[in-house]
């Protein structure tokens, strides 16, 4: 079964989540569905503008604690560089690869957008965000000090993403708009056809100028040094890992375990990131 649903429109096409009733929280099966419709999109010569939105109330509760990932595992057991890879792959890997397809992208947003959530918007190029959106990364309860593509500084300046680091509270879509996080903000009821119609209007630009815009934007923002920091920050969010494992219980290395065994030791039982 997919939670992945993908439709084109004209020369645009349309990524959903489709995990409404656990507010799209991603499991393994999930990321890789999703990097596979990225994928299908970037080769289809037919699309021009590729729009990420999700089905139900919330766009995503971020990474879904409650189902570890097989790739975790090495005959049987969790190692220090077996889960190491399949994080670079599915939580890292994965967002860089999104940044860099040659098709501008436009992330839709309603409701809660936490945590692993930010991996999957982060990597696209516009954000479009319900009035009722709210962005957050609460890992820091956990004694983890961000997400695995720690983009925050890039995307809401430094004290801004302190804040949203310290505190672990969520962040408006107004605020995220006044942070130049997010390009627009709309009604509610609104975010679909504002979201197409924003995707329409670039569609109708050529194809070669845009991958080669999108290209130099990004391009000067390697010059200034995002991806070496995004790599650096990346490995320091490895080191939260075993403070979090230690502290709190925090399972992401201890799959196939009781469902939060360790942290229910100590108290804390968490169903996915929203619940930090």
């Amino acid at each position: 079964m997919s939670y992945i649903d993908y439709q084109v429109d004209g020369a645009v096409a349309v990524i959903s989540l489709n995990r409404p009733e656990k507010r799209n929280a991603q499991d393994e099966s999930m990321l890789q569905d999703l990097d596979a419709a990225w994928q299908r999109a970037a080769i289809d010569d037919d699309v021009k503008v590729i729009v990420l939105r999700a089905n139900g109330n919330h766009f995503s509760a971020g990474h879904d604690l409650h189902t570890p990932a097989s790739g975790y595992l090495k005959e049987g057991k969790s190692t220090l560089e077996s889960a190491y890879a399949w994080e670079t792959e599915h939580y890292f890997g994965y967002s860089r690869r999104w940044r860099d397809i040659p098709k501008p992208s436009i992330a839709s947003v309603q409701g809660a957008c936490i945590a692993g959530a930010l991996n999957v918007i982060w990597p696209c190029d516009l954000i479009v965000a319900a009035e009722n959106a709210s962005f957050s990364d609460p890992v820091v309860k956990f004694g983890v000090g961000g997400i695995e593509y720690h983009a925050h500084t890039w995307e809401l300046g430094a004290r801004r993403a302190k804040e949203m680091l310290f505190t672990a509270r969520a962040f408006s879509a107004a605020e995220a708009f006044d942070a130049g996080m997010v390009n627009r903000v709309v009604a509610v009821d609104e975010l679909e056809e504002k979201t197409m119609e924003l995707a329409h209007e670039i569609s109708q630009m050529d194809a070669w100028g845009l991958a080669m815009a999108k290209r130099a934007v990004n391009q000067t923002l390697d010059v200034m040094g995002q991806q070496a920091a995004l790599q650096s920050a990346f490995d320091i969010h490895w080191h939260g890992h075993n403070n979090a494992l230690l502290r709190t219980g925090y399972p992401m290395l201890v799959p196939g375990a009781a469902p939060m065994q360790a942290g229910e030791a100590r108290g804390v039982t968490p169903r996915s990131e929203d619940s930090a």
